[in-house]
């Protein structure tokens, strides 16, 4: 009896955690945003600065964007500033948008180039790139200072 009642509450949490739908980062995609949406740091409306925007997806749907990589990374390094109901484990998925060709792209894949003559909306700028070859090309022929990884970007490099 104790056996079959141990095989019936192993077939029920079987059944309920599989049929549960996983939401992990992976399938938090790009949003497309709003004329109303704002930048949480600078209060600029984000979406007329379509080749600068980031976007912060958090795990719950939610998100914020940026009118460029720069404030999204003051948001993130400063999240409990900006948004005290949420924690760095609230994180989905980062983007930022690449220089070149104006895409969307995985902010902790891209590579920075910090420095340059090229400016965003709110003047220097880090500026994203997809691959390491594209940086380097992007930092001699824009003056820029240094590449950086996302997780070499310090408060520091915002200044």
């Amino acid at each position: 009896m104790q056996r079959k009642f141990c095989i019936v509450i192993l077939a029920l949490f079987s059944i309920m955690l599989f049929s549960v739908p996983f939401s992990g980062a992976a399938d938090k995609k790009p949003v497309q945003v709003m004329p109303s949406d704002k930048c949480p740091v600078c209060g600029m409306f984000v979406a007329k600065y379509k080749s600068w925007l980031a976007e912060i997806i958090f795990t719950d749907g939610s998100y914020a964007a940026f009118d460029g990589p720069k404030d999204m990374f003051r948001y993130y390094l400063n999240l409990k500033k900006y948004n005290p109901a949420k924690a760095i484990a609230d994180v989905g998925s980062l983007y930022v948008t690449e220089y070149y060709s104006i895409e969307m792209i995985d902010a902790q894949k891209a590579y920075f180039v910090q420095g340059s003559d090229v400016y965003g909306p709110m003047g220097v700028e880090l500026v994203p790139l997809a691959s390491e070859s594209a940086a380097k090309e992007f930092l001699n022929d824009h003056k820029g200072r240094k590449i950086l990884r996302f997780k070499e970007i310090t408060e520091e490099h915002l200044k």
